[in-house]
């Protein structure tokens, strides 16, 4: 599910593009025999401040890292699925008359305007029947996306700018579903928890039955602990994001980090909780499997251990490439594993093609 876009297309190969508030990573995969195939990967650090709180401030430096990204990695694909996340991004559970995507589509925006804080006008809006309700009210339910058109616009020119054709975009947390569909078997009965922590905030989305029912914009990301790392041992950005990930730096006792860590993932690991139970205060009879965590503040010393302890449920750092074909003659699957989280939503995006739904 997601926000085609129009295109003329000649190929069917799509490039998944994650730009996020600090990096963009890129992935290319292909559908062989068995299975999913990687084919291209690449990482991009971005300014300072290019990205803030989901909008582009500085879209010459986003395009040109676009640019370098598929050059130096040798990309012929010019087709993107990319997506979008944080506060532009509205998703809903909602219940509705009982009528056919034809009906629904003609009165999406009628039923759409009161669950969408914004003027209609100004958001685009998908929608997915998700079924009948049981108790035979006439009644279905419906997932509803709306993502605001100035930020829609904002990457589609960006992606552009770069040299690119964005043909979908999607959001974040429905990529990230579609790359654990792919990698990971999860039960039909199984209820879990999918935790993104990005550079500037951490999304999160419970899945029942495969299906999305909740999400939730928490605003702390990788860049916090960094940046509280930074100011209480006075050190560079780069060494604090060493701590951060349990790395050693010349000098500095490494230990010395831990207290800012702890305090961060706990707050993070409170707003997690805070959120499953609110779910399962109005979900009687339903409890929650697991957490996956992805991102690139998975990495995060202690973070997954952290949130476990906190939550009471087991959780598991995602590995986007699990079930994916990865040949070592090309990328180093060292590398594929320790950076795997990273690529949480771009494997996903990967694996979108025009006209899915």
């Amino acid at each position: 599910m997601g926000l085609e876009l129009p295109s003329f297309m000649k190929s069917k190969d799509v490039v998944g593009l994650d730009i996020g508030s600090s990096s963009i990573k890129m992935v290319q995969v292909k559908e062989a025999k068995q299975g999913w195939q990687l084919v291209k990967l690449g990482f991009a650090e971005l300014p300072p401040e290019a990205i803030v709180d989901g909008s582009i401030i500085d879209s010459m430096s986003v395009a040109d890292s676009i640019r370098n990204l598929i050059k130096e990695n040798n990309v012929k694909a010019t087709n993107v699925a990319s997506a979008l996340s944080g506060h532009s991004v509205i998703i809903k559970k909602v219940t509705l008359p009982a009528m056919t995507d034809e009906e629904l589509s003609e009165s999406i925006q009628w039923e759409a305007e009161q669950y969408i804080p914004f003027p209609i006008s100004d958001v685009n809006i998908d929608f997915q029947i998700l079924g009948m309700e049981s108790e035979g009210t006439g009644q279905m339910d419906v997932m509803l996306v709306a993502v605001k058109k100035d930020v829609i616009n904002d990457y589609v020119n960006v992606i552009k700018e770069g040299g690119l054709e964005p043909v979908v975009m999607d959001v974040d947390s429905f990529a990230i579903e579609n790359m654990l569909e792919a990698n990971y078997t999860i039960a039909p009965d199984e209820n879990i928890v999918i935790v993104n922590v990005g550079g500037s905030l951490t999304g999160m989305s419970i899945l029942t039955g495969g299906i999305t029912v909740f999400t939730r914009a928490i605003p702390i990301g990788g860049n916090l602990f960094v940046e509280e790392i930074q100011k209480e041992l006075n050190i560079s950005f780069n060494d604090a994001e060493t701590l951060k990930k349990g790395g050693s730096v010349e000098g500095i006792d490494g230990d010395q980090a831990l207290p800012v860590i702890e305090r961060v993932s706990g707050n993070l690991a409170v707003e997690i909780k805070r959120s499953v139970d609110f779910f399962l205060g109005g979900s009687p009879g339903i409890y929650v499997n697991k957490v996956f965590l992805g991102g690139g503040g998975a990495k995060t010393r202690d973070l997954s251990d952290t949130i476990q302890e906190r939550v009471g449920i087991p959780v598991e750092i995602i590995n986007p490439f699990n079930n994916i074909n990865c040949n070592q003659k090309i990328f180093d699957l060292h590398y594929l594993e320790d950076a795997g989280p990273y690529f949480s939503v771009a494997v996903g995006l990967a694996m979108r093609r025009p006209g899915d739904r």
